[in-house]
């Protein structure tokens, strides 16, 4: 392959493969940016959304219909959609072209990207944005702002493509973590699938009988169970012995909570440790942090 013809933004035939919240979001952000903007998805409500929308130049069903226009294909789908995907891109994409995927996991699909031959070349990804709410209809151009995306660099990652990336990513107004894909499951675990089943636990656990008081606190810790049922299966399902480990520790921590209830020093120096905690953890969250790694 001829670095040459590696597309840049500028001239980016870009391919949004997945036409919910995230691909319609990437659709929004990317479209000022971009020379063509091209969709796939099965739903007939996305497709009309994105024509109506968005302005793509070209939707379709099929995958085959408009991936052979495209120099950059982003991967939005589900993370099992994007495994199926994946292996099928070589006979759809045959020049120069940036692959990138945003799935919530990046072990397996990270492994997959891998394998892609020349003249692909992959990246993974994951922006940290989002919204309980799923579907195109709830798509904003500024749903990545400030947020941390991560990048994973793979064997067949080379120099422009990792270019195209960052310029993706500082397109969309989000901020580049490059990281290795176990790191990353290890971390999502424990900050994004652990706290959907502690929305879904709390919500579980309260009775019908004390909606009528439901306030602020509930519905943020609880926020996230209202996440689409399948699609958080699909990830959850991806990610289990990461999200083993995490919960393991939320039982530690919990089991150190309820030992701590009835002690009333106890109590309050628990709580001011988390507290503390807490505050610790926001300021790292805007620094880069020691289990990151950068490609060369």
């Amino acid at each position: 392959m001829s670095e040459g013809e590696f597309p840049t933004l500028a001239t980016a035939r870009v391919a949004i493969v997945g036409l919910g919240l995230i691909g319609g979001s990437l659709a929004l952000a990317l479209r000022p940016h971009c020379a063509t903007l091209l969709g796939v998805d099965p739903d007939p409500q996305a497709r009309a959304w994105a024509q109506r929308r968005a302005r793509f130049d070209a939707v379709a069903t099929d995958p085959a219909a408009v991936l052979p226009q495209a120099n950059v294909v982003l991967l939005a789908a589900p993370v099992s959609a994007i495994l199926r995907l994946i292996p099928r891109l070589p006979r759809w994409v045959r020049g120069p072209a940036l692959v990138l995927d945003v799935g919530s996991t990046k072990g397996a699909i990270a492994q997959a990207l891998a394998q892609l031959p020349p003249p692909l070349q992959a990246v993974g990804g994951h922006p940290m944005a989002g919204k309980a709410l799923a579907g195109a209809k709830h798509a904003e151009a500024t749903l990545f702002q400030g947020a941390p995306f991560a990048l994973v660099d793979l064997p067949n990652t080379g120099p422009l493509a990792r270019r195209l990336a960052l310029d993706i990513v500082a397109a969309l107004g989000a901020h580049p973590i490059w990281i290795e894909a176990s790191a990353h499951d290890e971390a999502v675990a424990a900050v994004s699938h652990l706290p959907y089943l502690l929305a879904l636990a709390l919500t579980l656990a309260t009775p019908e009988e004390a909606a009528a008081l439901l306030g602020p606190g509930f519905r943020s810790a609880s926020r996230l169970a209202g996440s689409p049922p399948n699609l958080m299966a699909d990830i959850v399902g991806h990610n289990l012995p990461a999200l083993r480990r995490a919960l393991a520790r939320f039982r530690q921590s919990l089991a150190k909570i309820e030992a701590a209830l009835e002690n009333p020093s106890a109590r309050a120096a628990l709580f001011a440790h988390g507290q503390q905690a807490h505050t610790r953890l926001l300021a790292r969250a805007r620094q880069e942090p020691p289990l990151l790694s950068k490609p060369s």
